[in-house]
Protein backbone atom coordinates (compact mmCIF):
# COMPACT_ATOMS: atom_id res chain seq x y z
CA UNK A 1 0.00 0.00 0.00
CA UNK A 2 1.42 3.64 -0.71
CA UNK A 3 0.19 5.94 2.01
CA UNK A 4 3.09 7.97 2.45
CA UNK A 5 1.07 10.24 5.11
CA UNK A 6 -1.45 8.92 7.29
CA UNK A 7 -4.81 10.11 7.91
CA UNK A 8 -7.04 9.04 10.73
CA UNK A 9 -10.61 8.86 10.97
CA UNK A 10 -10.51 11.99 13.01
CA UNK A 11 -8.40 14.27 11.10
CA UNK A 12 -10.76 13.58 7.68
CA UNK A 13 -13.65 13.93 9.78
CA UNK A 14 -12.47 17.02 10.49
CA UNK A 15 -11.02 17.86 6.99
CA UNK A 16 -14.62 17.27 6.05
CA UNK A 17 -16.64 19.46 7.65
CA UNK A 18 -15.47 22.25 5.05
CA UNK A 19 -17.25 19.83 2.09
CA UNK A 20 -20.92 19.69 1.08
CA UNK A 21 -20.60 15.80 1.04
CA UNK A 22 -21.97 14.32 4.36
CA UNK A 23 -19.77 13.07 7.09
CA UNK A 24 -17.38 10.13 7.09
CA UNK A 25 -18.23 6.34 6.73
CA UNK A 26 -15.27 4.46 5.80
CA UNK A 27 -12.00 5.81 5.03
CA UNK A 28 -9.57 3.29 3.22
CA UNK A 29 -5.83 3.15 1.73
CA UNK A 30 -5.79 2.40 -1.49
CA UNK A 31 -3.60 -0.27 -2.86
CA UNK A 32 -1.89 0.99 -6.17
CA UNK A 33 -0.44 3.51 -6.56
CA UNK A 34 3.72 4.79 -5.85
CA UNK A 35 3.24 8.60 -6.39
CA UNK A 36 0.30 9.96 -3.95
CA UNK A 37 -1.60 9.21 -1.08
CA UNK A 38 -4.80 7.62 -1.92
CA UNK A 39 -7.73 6.37 0.13
CA UNK A 40 -11.26 5.70 -0.56
CA UNK A 41 -13.46 7.75 1.05
CA UNK A 42 -16.78 6.68 2.11
CA UNK A 43 -19.64 9.55 2.95
CA UNK A 44 -23.11 9.69 3.66
CA UNK A 45 -23.43 11.07 0.48
CA UNK A 46 -21.58 8.83 -1.88
CA UNK A 47 -18.22 7.15 -2.68
CA UNK A 48 -15.16 9.05 -2.69
CA UNK A 49 -11.10 9.48 -3.39
CA UNK A 50 -9.23 11.75 -1.04
CA UNK A 51 -5.42 12.15 -2.66
CA UNK A 52 -2.94 13.76 -0.71
CA UNK A 53 0.26 14.96 -3.05
CA UNK A 54 3.96 13.74 -2.00
CA UNK A 55 5.76 15.24 -4.75
CA UNK A 56 3.10 17.56 -6.68
CA UNK A 57 3.11 21.27 -5.70
CA UNK A 58 0.27 23.54 -5.58
CA UNK A 59 1.44 25.59 -8.79
CA UNK A 60 1.31 22.22 -10.45
CA UNK A 61 -1.90 20.77 -9.07
CA UNK A 62 -4.29 23.11 -10.58
CA UNK A 63 -3.79 21.31 -13.98
CA UNK A 64 -4.69 18.16 -12.98
CA UNK A 65 -7.70 19.34 -11.05
CA UNK A 66 -8.89 21.54 -13.78
CA UNK A 67 -8.20 18.73 -16.94
CA UNK A 68 -10.31 16.34 -14.83
CA UNK A 69 -13.12 18.53 -14.26
CA UNK A 70 -13.01 19.66 -18.23
CA UNK A 71 -13.03 15.90 -19.30
CA UNK A 72 -15.88 15.27 -17.28
CA UNK A 73 -17.58 18.17 -18.36
CA UNK A 74 -17.25 17.19 -21.86
CA UNK A 75 -19.29 13.50 -21.82
CA UNK A 76 -15.72 11.85 -21.03
CA UNK A 77 -15.38 9.48 -17.61
CA UNK A 78 -12.31 10.92 -15.67
CA UNK A 79 -12.49 11.73 -11.97
CA UNK A 80 -14.81 15.01 -10.95
CA UNK A 81 -13.05 17.23 -8.16
CA UNK A 82 -15.64 18.43 -5.57
CA UNK A 83 -15.21 22.25 -4.77
CA UNK A 84 -14.89 23.03 -1.24
CA UNK A 85 -16.63 25.76 0.81
CA UNK A 86 -14.67 28.21 -0.57
CA UNK A 87 -15.14 26.88 -4.05
CA UNK A 88 -11.66 25.64 -4.33
CA UNK A 89 -10.65 22.22 -5.59
CA UNK A 90 -7.71 22.03 -3.64
CA UNK A 91 -7.14 22.21 -0.15
CA UNK A 92 -4.19 20.97 3.00
CA UNK A 93 -4.26 18.33 4.78
CA UNK A 94 -1.58 16.76 7.36
CA UNK A 95 0.65 19.42 5.61
CA UNK A 96 0.19 18.46 2.21
CA UNK A 97 -2.00 19.15 -0.86
CA UNK A 98 -5.09 17.21 -0.80
CA UNK A 99 -7.82 16.89 -2.98
CA UNK A 100 -11.26 14.83 -3.24
CA UNK A 101 -12.76 13.40 -6.31
CA UNK A 102 -15.54 11.45 -7.37
CA UNK A 103 -14.47 7.53 -7.11
CA UNK A 104 -15.93 5.92 -10.66
CA UNK A 105 -17.99 2.51 -11.47
CA UNK A 106 -15.73 -0.46 -12.28
CA UNK A 107 -12.86 -2.36 -12.00
CA UNK A 108 -9.73 -2.81 -13.71
CA UNK A 109 -9.39 -5.73 -15.98
CA UNK A 110 -5.93 -6.97 -15.60
CA UNK A 111 -5.78 -9.43 -18.69
CA UNK A 112 -7.39 -7.81 -21.77
CA UNK A 113 -8.64 -8.98 -24.87
CA UNK A 114 -8.84 -7.26 -28.19
CA UNK A 115 -12.36 -5.73 -26.82
CA UNK A 116 -11.01 -4.40 -23.80
CA UNK A 117 -8.26 -2.61 -26.24
CA UNK A 118 -10.95 -1.49 -28.27
CA UNK A 119 -12.95 0.50 -26.01
CA UNK A 120 -9.70 2.18 -24.23
CA UNK A 121 -8.48 3.05 -27.85
CA UNK A 122 -12.07 4.90 -28.97
CA UNK A 123 -12.24 6.12 -25.48
CA UNK A 124 -8.38 7.35 -25.66
CA UNK A 125 -9.19 9.45 -28.62
CA UNK A 126 -12.40 10.92 -27.42
CA UNK A 127 -10.17 12.34 -24.38
CA UNK A 128 -7.37 13.53 -26.76
CA UNK A 129 -10.24 15.50 -28.84
CA UNK A 130 -12.00 16.34 -25.80
CA UNK A 131 -8.89 17.91 -24.35
CA UNK A 132 -7.78 20.04 -27.39
CA UNK A 133 -10.33 23.28 -25.65
CA UNK A 134 -8.76 23.02 -22.67
CA UNK A 135 -6.37 26.11 -21.98
CA UNK A 136 -3.94 25.39 -19.25
CA UNK A 137 -0.74 24.56 -20.58
CA UNK A 138 1.87 21.71 -18.28
CA UNK A 139 5.16 20.66 -19.60
CA UNK A 140 5.45 16.68 -19.17
CA UNK A 141 7.46 16.40 -16.19
CA UNK A 142 8.68 13.20 -17.04
CA UNK A 143 10.51 13.84 -20.62
CA UNK A 144 13.73 14.23 -21.94
CA UNK A 145 15.38 16.59 -19.51
CA UNK A 146 14.28 14.20 -16.34
CA UNK A 147 15.61 11.39 -18.04
CA UNK A 148 18.96 12.92 -18.23
CA UNK A 149 18.72 14.43 -15.04
CA UNK A 150 17.83 11.39 -13.15
CA UNK A 151 19.93 8.58 -15.39
CA UNK A 152 23.57 9.74 -13.46
CA UNK A 153 21.81 8.91 -9.97
CA UNK A 154 20.54 5.26 -11.19
CA UNK A 155 23.56 4.29 -13.41
CA UNK A 156 25.61 2.76 -9.99
CA UNK A 157 22.87 0.09 -9.57
CA UNK A 158 22.93 -1.01 -13.37
CA UNK A 159 24.83 -3.62 -15.18
CA UNK A 160 27.44 -2.43 -17.55
CA UNK A 161 25.40 -3.87 -19.93
CA UNK A 162 22.25 -1.77 -18.80
CA UNK A 163 24.02 1.41 -18.59
CA UNK A 164 25.21 1.45 -21.83
CA UNK A 165 21.41 0.47 -22.91
CA UNK A 166 20.11 3.55 -20.99
CA UNK A 167 22.85 6.00 -22.82
CA UNK A 168 22.22 4.57 -25.95
CA UNK A 169 18.29 5.20 -25.86
CA UNK A 170 18.73 8.54 -24.29
CA UNK A 171 21.18 9.57 -26.80
CA UNK A 172 18.80 7.90 -29.63
CA UNK A 173 15.21 9.53 -28.11
CA UNK A 174 17.87 13.26 -28.15
CA UNK A 175 18.00 12.83 -31.93
CA UNK A 176 14.06 12.09 -32.33
CA UNK A 177 12.16 15.43 -33.45
CA UNK A 178 8.26 15.70 -32.19
CA UNK A 179 7.66 18.79 -34.29
CA UNK A 180 4.59 18.71 -36.14
CA UNK A 181 3.00 16.44 -34.18
CA UNK A 182 -0.69 16.68 -32.67
CA UNK A 183 -0.45 18.20 -29.16
CA UNK A 184 -2.95 18.44 -26.51
CA UNK A 185 -3.50 17.46 -23.02
CA UNK A 186 -2.46 13.38 -22.26
CA UNK A 187 -2.97 11.31 -19.57
CA UNK A 188 0.56 10.10 -20.30
CA UNK A 189 0.54 6.53 -17.62
CA UNK A 190 -2.76 5.11 -19.05
CA UNK A 191 -1.72 1.70 -17.63
CA UNK A 192 -4.37 -1.28 -17.09
CA UNK A 193 -4.60 -0.35 -13.36
CA UNK A 194 -5.80 3.81 -14.47
CA UNK A 195 -9.00 1.89 -16.54
CA UNK A 196 -11.71 1.29 -14.93
CA UNK A 197 -14.17 -1.69 -16.75
CA UNK A 198 -18.27 -1.27 -15.61
CA UNK A 199 -19.59 -4.31 -17.76
CA UNK A 200 -18.73 -4.24 -21.08
CA UNK A 201 -18.43 -0.21 -20.59
CA UNK A 202 -15.59 2.32 -20.00
CA UNK A 203 -16.51 3.23 -16.28
CA UNK A 204 -13.48 5.34 -16.32
CA UNK A 205 -10.07 7.13 -16.55
CA UNK A 206 -8.17 7.18 -13.57
CA UNK A 207 -5.28 8.90 -11.42
CA UNK A 208 -4.46 11.95 -13.96
CA UNK A 209 -1.02 13.06 -11.50
CA UNK A 210 0.89 12.34 -14.42
CA UNK A 211 -0.83 14.24 -17.14
CA UNK A 212 0.30 16.97 -19.11
CA UNK A 213 0.48 18.71 -22.54
CA UNK A 214 2.75 16.45 -25.37
CA UNK A 215 2.49 14.69 -28.85
CA UNK A 216 -0.75 12.65 -28.77
CA UNK A 217 1.13 10.22 -30.17
CA UNK A 218 3.52 9.18 -27.38
CA UNK A 219 0.27 8.87 -25.17
CA UNK A 220 -0.91 5.98 -27.36
CA UNK A 221 2.06 4.75 -27.58
CA UNK A 222 2.42 4.58 -23.88
CA UNK A 223 -1.06 2.73 -23.72
CA UNK A 224 0.00 0.22 -26.12
CA UNK A 225 3.19 -0.70 -24.36
CA UNK A 226 1.05 -1.69 -21.50
CA UNK A 227 -2.00 -3.24 -22.71
CA UNK A 228 -0.91 -4.86 -26.02
CA UNK A 229 2.14 -6.86 -24.48
CA UNK A 230 3.00 -10.38 -24.22
CA UNK A 231 4.83 -11.68 -21.39
CA UNK A 232 7.91 -11.90 -24.12
CA UNK A 233 7.91 -8.71 -24.71
CA UNK A 234 6.39 -8.38 -27.90
CA UNK A 235 3.59 -7.02 -28.59
CA UNK A 236 0.27 -8.43 -29.40
CA UNK A 237 -1.24 -8.49 -32.94
CA UNK A 238 -4.67 -8.63 -31.85
CA UNK A 239 -4.74 -6.14 -29.25
CA UNK A 240 -2.58 -3.58 -30.73
CA UNK A 241 -4.63 -3.57 -33.81
CA UNK A 242 -7.98 -3.66 -32.16
CA UNK A 243 -6.51 -0.33 -30.23
CA UNK A 244 -5.25 1.34 -33.03
CA UNK A 245 -8.10 0.75 -35.46
CA UNK A 246 -10.82 1.78 -32.92
CA UNK A 247 -8.83 5.29 -31.37
CA UNK A 248 -8.05 5.71 -35.47
CA UNK A 249 -11.80 5.52 -36.08
CA UNK A 250 -12.16 9.12 -33.70
CA UNK A 251 -9.16 10.88 -34.41
CA UNK A 252 -6.83 9.64 -37.68
CA UNK A 253 -3.31 9.86 -37.38
CA UNK A 254 -1.12 11.81 -39.04
CA UNK A 255 1.77 11.13 -41.51
CA UNK A 256 4.19 12.93 -39.13
CA UNK A 257 2.90 10.42 -36.36
CA UNK A 258 3.12 7.50 -38.75
CA UNK A 259 6.38 7.96 -39.58
CA UNK A 260 7.61 8.60 -35.61
CA UNK A 261 5.32 5.77 -34.19
CA UNK A 262 8.28 3.16 -33.42
CA UNK A 263 10.55 6.17 -31.86
CA UNK A 264 7.00 6.60 -29.68
CA UNK A 265 7.19 3.11 -28.37
CA UNK A 266 10.69 3.19 -27.61
CA UNK A 267 10.33 6.70 -25.52
CA UNK A 268 7.37 5.01 -23.68
CA UNK A 269 9.58 1.86 -22.66
CA UNK A 270 12.26 4.12 -21.56
CA UNK A 271 10.16 6.93 -19.15
CA UNK A 272 8.79 3.95 -17.60
CA UNK A 273 12.09 2.15 -17.50
CA UNK A 274 13.50 5.07 -16.07
CA UNK A 275 10.73 5.55 -13.08
CA UNK A 276 10.67 1.98 -12.16
CA UNK A 277 14.48 2.41 -11.69
CA UNK A 278 14.72 5.11 -10.02
CA UNK A 279 11.65 4.44 -7.97
CA UNK A 280 13.10 0.51 -7.26
CA UNK A 281 17.00 1.92 -6.13
CA UNK A 282 16.00 4.95 -4.49
CA UNK A 283 12.86 4.77 -2.62
CA UNK A 284 11.31 7.61 -0.48
CA UNK A 285 10.07 6.60 3.18
CA UNK A 286 6.95 5.51 3.60
CA UNK A 287 4.64 3.81 5.60
CA UNK A 288 3.70 0.06 3.35
CA UNK A 289 5.10 1.47 0.06
CA UNK A 290 5.37 -0.24 -3.28
CA UNK A 291 7.86 -0.31 -5.85
CA UNK A 292 7.20 -1.68 -9.33
CA UNK A 293 9.28 -3.78 -11.16
CA UNK A 294 11.75 -1.99 -13.89
CA UNK A 295 12.42 -5.43 -15.80
CA UNK A 296 9.47 -5.58 -18.23
CA UNK A 297 10.18 -1.92 -19.18
CA UNK A 298 13.93 -3.18 -20.05
CA UNK A 299 12.81 -6.05 -22.00
CA UNK A 300 9.93 -4.20 -24.11
CA UNK A 301 12.72 -1.56 -24.77
CA UNK A 302 14.89 -4.22 -26.44
CA UNK A 303 12.24 -5.59 -28.12
CA UNK A 304 11.17 -2.16 -29.85
CA UNK A 305 15.02 -1.83 -30.44
CA UNK A 306 14.94 -4.94 -32.41
CA UNK A 307 12.00 -3.82 -34.57
CA UNK A 308 9.36 -5.16 -32.40
CA UNK A 309 7.47 -2.27 -33.00
CA UNK A 310 6.85 -2.85 -36.34
CA UNK A 311 4.06 -5.14 -35.62
CA UNK A 312 1.85 -2.19 -34.86
CA UNK A 313 1.73 0.21 -37.37
CA UNK A 314 -0.23 3.01 -37.49
CA UNK A 315 -3.48 2.47 -39.06
CA UNK A 316 -3.23 4.56 -42.63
Amino acid sequence: MSVFTTVTPEQARAWLRNYSIGSLVELRGILSGIENTNYFLTTTHGGYVLTLFEKLTPKELPFYLDLMAHLSNHGVPAPKPIANLQNEFLGELNGKAAAIVTRLPGQPVMEPGPGHCALVGEQLADMHLSGLTFRQHLDNLRCANWWGAVAPEIYPFLSQDDAQLLRSEIEFQGTVSRDGLPRGPVHADLFRDNVLFDGDTVGGFIDFYFACVDSLVYDVAITVNDWCTNPDATLDTARSTAMLDAYAAVRGFTEAEQAVWPAMLRAGALRFWVSRLYDFHLPRPGELTHAHDPEPFRRLLLSHRAGGARVSALPR
